[in-house]
């Protein structure tokens, strides 16, 4: 995050004593990224947080990946995707590479109560919220979420979904951090004028979560890290429980952001996905497609020229609407498409005719494009459509 926030009762200097009511100490805890050299934030905890009493191995789903070879633009119908209710133990892997893994998971509902605690400490999670609402439990706080929203959670954060009713969740999980783009920030971080959005629009917890905090003790964390390269899982048992935080500040913490505050970017012609790009990872970007007024050129085409991903694959997930250049493709409310590095792709050939003269699409689709291939996971297999690579050839009869 850009900005500085204060949630919770914090010392008046950093790094100094601070006492409970009691008289005793509370534990800071820093939580940084690179080292000391990026942003941060301090926790103040009631208990120690590296007081753990086992470890034990958790066994993740299915992380395996198959390349996409022979090379072919894919279909995969996500809405056909059995999965189990809890929003962390039951992802199932869709696509993924060495920099970012994508995964989908339909939760149960309020019935089903949370999840179990949980941390990713390989990289940071951004998950769109397809369809639901509830709560995300943090080490910071809580978070309220609903449709359209982007999850950001910063890497190793402690955290837990609480769904009040069944949630379609869309996990990006990255190997590094996910930030807002650097051509919206001035220099010291502040949302430039040209950006889509701005501060108002991000939503960071309000208060701290002591829910199970007092005298909570055995508690289980799973925590997903690598292991020479390879995605794995530990079981933490820790002696308190995590959320015991009083108080902290900084700029590093877990946030929301809802598409529907995202200004889309328009022009005369038409304009490339970065106009519509809302966060960056190492190696990949996201963007989203949201309604909007379309070229205005007498003579416009108001769907995508055909392009060659020559540095990178395009991943679609079209989350609402009707996307104009997909029509007689079989895509379809979740569905994503993969047009991969190498295949020159674009609308099917009759949108194009057919867009001539909108003034307006209806559509909403969440695109992540990655600069190096992706492989596809055993989910993403199980759902394929395995005629989408030859619906531009037979279009032209």
């Amino acid at each position: 995050m850009a900005y500085y926030r204060q949630v919770g009762e914090i010392p008046q200097k950093r790094h100094t004593q601070f006492r409970e009511p009691g008289g005793r100490l509370y534990y800071e805890e820093l939580m940084g990224e690179e080292g000391f050299s990026s942003d941060s934030s301090l926790l103040y905890h009631r208990g120690v947080p590296s007081a753990i009493t086992s470890a034990e191995v958790w066994d993740l789903p299915d992380q395996t990946r198959e390349p996409n070879h022979p090379l072919k633009p894919r279909h995969l119908r996500l809405h056909d995707l059995d999965t189990g209710t809890d929003a962390v133990v039951d992802r199932r892997l869709v696509l993924g590479n060495a920099d970012v893994r994508i995964s989908y998971v339909v939760t149960g509902g309020a019935e089903s109560g949370p999840t179990p605690l949980y941390r990713n400490a390989i990289g940071d999670e951004c998950v769109y919220v397809e369809s639901g609402s509830g709560t995300v439990e943090t080490v910071f706080g809580a978070l309220s979420y609903r449709a359209g929203d982007y999850v950001v959670v910063p890497r190793a954060t402690t955290h837990r979904w609480v769904p009040a009713e069944p949630s379609r969740l869309y996990a990006i999980e990255a190997n590094s951090h996910i930030a807002l783009p650097k051509r919206y920030l001035s220099r010291y971080g502040q949302l430039l004028e040209h950006a889509p959005y701005c501060e108002r629009d991000l939503h960071g917890p309000t208060a701290v979560h002591l829910a199970d905090g007092d005298g909570a003790t055995e508690v289980e964390v799973l925590v997903k890290h690598r292991v020479g390269g390879q995605v794995v899982g530990t079981r933490y048992t820790y002696a308190t429980h995590p959320f015991d935080v009083v108080g902290w500040d900084g700029c590093l913490y877990p946030y929301t952001f809802n598409i529907d505050d995202y200004m889309p970017i328009t022009g005369k012609i038409h304009q490339p996905p970065p106009v519509h790009q809302v966060f960056e990872g190492r190696n990949f970007v996201i963007c989203n497609f949201l309604p909007r007024k379309v070229d205005y050129h007498p003579l416009a085409v108001p769907v995508p020229y055909y392009h060659s991903n020559v540095d990178s694959d395009e991943v679609m997930f079209y989350v609402a609407g009707d996307y104009e250049a997909r029509k007689g493709s079989g895509i379809g409310l979740g569905s994503i498409s993969l047009h991969p590095g190498g295949h020159a792709h674009g609308p099917q050939s009759q949108a194009i005719e057919a867009s001539l003269g909108a003034e307006y699409f209806d559509e909403s689709a969440v695109m992540v494009d990655t600069f190096a291939p992706l492989d596809l996971g055993e989910g993403g297999l199980a759902v394929e459509d395995p005629e989408y690579a030859w619906t531009w050839a037979r279009a032209l009869g």
